[in-house]
């Protein structure tokens, strides 16, 4: 099975370089990246999505945000121009789901299949091959990629019908974002408190409110280290994805709005590109306090 890969941010990098030590041939484009290291274990570098589509029996799509999918795939010398009746898209972006319905609607009229499969993990994971990965559409086409994804992600899981991989990205996404701005309260009212905030982390880790993103988040919090992992300027895409979607759907999120308006104020500041545990900022400066480890 020959795979092309689309996109080669800080997540497709990682991901691409983990379809390559699976064995499996790989042509890659980016539109702004250089491509050179992958070329120098062994991918093919071409110059459009057209030219990916042609070499390959499985496309995968990892790119920023809806508009960029439209174009790698609908566009001019994008992946349909190129893709023959049987090839399959796995659209491992996180979009709103409506858009990978739609992609997947014309895909389908030219006999190319579809998978819509976001991630979720950041970097970290992407590098290890650990990705959780959720993927919407049809079980059999799921059944027929699944080896390659597994090259990538430690949790692969079918959740439902094309969009269904993007809807879950999304519940996942108001989790994350919400938890980090619960850990940063918690953390601020702490260290205002007087309370040696790595204690806290160490006595409450292991109990119920013990999460994932505690682990991952309040260890760079408590360093000062807001490098990316996941960027603010991505997340607070995702979490308009998200607001996007329950409006249409006339859901009301009223969590998830108060956290998106906190990040749209933390961009504002200029911290667009720090990690999203940079939340906590925004509750230092009400406080007046940062949560660091003690000097």
């Amino acid at each position: 099975m020959k795979i092309g890969f689309i996109g080669l941010g800080i997540m497709g990098r990682a991901m691409a370089r983990n379809v390559i030590k699976g064995g499996y041939p790989l042509a890659v484009y980016d539109k702004f990246a250089s491509c050179d290291d992958l070329a120098g274990l062994g991918a093919t570098v071409v110059s459009s999505s057209r030219e990916v589509a042609a070499l390959s029996d499985v496309v995968i799509t990892m790119l920023p945000n809806s508009p960029h999918v439209r174009e790698a795939v609908l566009g001019p010398n994008g992946v349909l121009e190129g893709a023959k009746p049987g090839t399959i898209i796995v659209d491992m972006s996180s979009v709103a789901p409506a858009v990978s319905q739609e992609i997947s609607a014309l895909a389908a009229e030219k006999g190319v299949q579809m998978l819509d499969a976001p991630v979720s993990g950041g970097e970290p994971k992407a590098i290890d091959g650990t990705l959780a990965i959720m993927a919407g559409g049809d079980a059999e086409v799921f059944a027929r990629v699944r080896p390659v994804l597994e090259k990538m992600g430690s949790s692969v899981v079918h959740v439902g019908g094309i969009g269904a991989g993007n809807v879950t990205k999304l519940a996942n996404q108001i989790i994350v974002a919400l938890n980090i701005a619960a850990v940063s309260e918690a953390f601020v009212l702490a260290a205002k408190a007087g309370v040696a905030p790595d204690a806290v982390f160490a006595a409450i880790r292991g109990g119920l409110a013990g999460s994932t993103v505690m682990d991952a988040k309040v260890p760079m919090i408590l360093d000062g280290n807001f490098k990316p992992g996941g960027r603010l300027e991505l997340h607070t895409k995702d979490l308009q994805n998200v607001l996007e979607t329950s409006h249409r759907l006339n859901v009301a999120l009223p969590l998830t709005a108060a956290v998106m308006e906190i990040i749209q104020s933390l961009i504002g500041e200029g911290m667009s590109g720090a990690d999203h545990c940079a939340i906590v900022r925004y509750y230092e400066k009400l406080a007046n306090v940062q949560v660091r480890r003690p000097a």
